[in-house]
């Protein structure tokens, strides 16, 4: 490996951590949303009945989250430069904002009441139980962390990470034939004493044709009358 495609190498790599960060911290913060994330026992006319509430009901922006970053995965792939940090503060202000409203409903968790109203039960007067939680918050607060480390990769540390399909821009660009400018060709023949209106003098290299006689170095035998080394040689 030379050392010109030793960053190339490492923003590659650093590209390929990225994307795959997006897709586990996805994958952790939408699979942390769907279990449930609190309950209590409530009073309806059936009696005690656990009321149940998953961390989609509850708190949405975890799912947010979780679909930003899938689709970042193909904008990290396609963009670069500006846009590409953008969208890495993008994700780590979303990633931010995700940690700090899990937290906030882990504090301030919702009422039996709300529980109940979420579940779809009819409460009747009476004693409610206490709320409980489950350590299902705990996924979605480990993937949110990973996807902002993403997000931050992608802002600081953009340098180097290759885009879709920019091996098959540059040579198009630096391949094209350049095209000669009949201005300039005409002030170039000026210079040099010549008429640019007029073609190649009659006898000249460029109105010769190719020279019939062969090249030495080749190893052919001219075989014309009057040519040495030919049948006809005299």
């Amino acid at each position: 490996m030379t050392v010109a495609a030793a960053p190339a190498r490492a923003g590659r790599r650093r590209l390929l951590v990225v994307c795959a960060a997006l897709a586990v911290g996805a994958l952790a913060t939408w699979g942390g949303a769907r279990p449930t994330w609190f309950s209590a026992t409530v009073p309806t006319v059936r009696g005690d009945v656990a009321a149940t509430a998953t961390g989609v009901q509850v708190q949405p922006v975890p799912t947010g989250l979780a679909l930003l970053a899938v689709a970042g995965i193909a904008a990290a792939v396609a963009v670069s430069g500006v846009a590409r940090r953008v969208l890495g503060g993008l994700l780590a202000l979303v990633a931010a904002a995700t940690v700090w409203a899990v937290v906030a409903t882990l504090v301030s968790p919702p009422s039996p009441a709300r529980l109940a109203q979420l579940a779809g039960l009819t409460v009747t007067p009476g004693a409610a139980g206490g709320v409980s939680g489950t350590a299902a918050p705990a996924l979605t607060l480990a993937g949110a962390v990973v996807v902002g480390a993403a997000g931050v990769l992608l802002l600081l540390r953009d340098n180097g990470m290759p885009r879709l399909g920019a091996r098959y821009d540059a040579p198009s660009a630096q391949g094209r034939p350049r095209q000669a400018d009949p201005d300039r060709t005409a002030w170039e023949e000026l210079d040099a004493g010549r008429d640019p209106t007029v073609g190649p003098a009659p006898g000249s290299a460029a109105d010769r044709g190719p020279d019939p006689r062969p090249d030495p170095r080749s190893g052919e035998i001219d075989d014309r009358p009057g040519r040495g080394g030919g049948e006809g040689a005299v």
